[in-house]
Formats: C-alpha cells, structure tokens, sequence
C-alpha cells in the first residue's frame, strides 16, 4: 500500500508547493539567502516541484521521480541548516529548526527509496 500511495501523496504536496510559490511567493522570501534573488528562487522552485510531482504521479516515470526528489531535498538542505544558524529562525524556535533538519533527511531517504522501488 504505502509503495503505492506515497510517491501520489508527496506528488500531491509539491504540486501544491509549486502553486503556493507562483501565489505567495512573499511567504518563501524569508526562507531564501539574500545572495538569491527571490523571484528566481521562486521560479526555479515551482519548476522543480512541478516537474518532480509529475514525475512522481506517472507510474512509468517514478523513479525518476524519487530521485527528483531526493535531489530536490538535498539542494533545500543548506537552507535548513543555515536557518537552523539564524539567529531568528524562519520556522520557529530552534528546537523546531532540528525536527525540521531530522525530517529533511527522512525525506531524501524517502526519494532514494522510491527511486530504488520503482
């Protein structure tokens, strides 16, 4: 069950990432380092997410699509953890900052995972 239903449900939540990126971009902008350009971040992540969540929905293309999203959570990675640094963290509290750093990881396992059953 899970082997099926999870690569739908994480396609699910980044097709709605991608729309909340084209409609809230202002949202994401604490989240991105000043070096990037925040409508380019934007841009690029819309088009990542999109891309990966209709690798993911097609049975045919899924593995692709798991490591999409591995790749996609491990290019987020430094995010994370220079949010974790700040000294006023975009999430939250710092404690909230280390669960969010621990699921990160879980999600790339997640992607390698699909990437391999598929």
């Amino acid at each position: 069950m899970m082997k099926k239903s999870l690569p739908i449900v994480l396609a699910i939540v980044l097709l709605l990432s991608a729309v909340a990126h084209l409609l809230s971009p202002e949202f994401y902008a604490p989240m991105i380092p000043g070096f990037i350009p925040v409508s380019l971040a934007n841009l690029l992540a819309t088009i990542t997410e999109l891309t990966t969540a209709l690798l993911l929905f097609f049975p045919q293309y899924r593995k692709w699509g798991g490591l999409a999203f591995m790749f996609l959570m491990f290019a987020f990675l430094p995010l994370h953890i220079w949010d974790m640094f700040r000294e006023d963290p975009v999430v939250g509290p710092q404690p909230l900052t280390s669960i969010r750093l621990f699921f990160q990881f879980v999600f790339i396992y997640v992607g390698w995972w699909i990437y391999k059953k598929y």
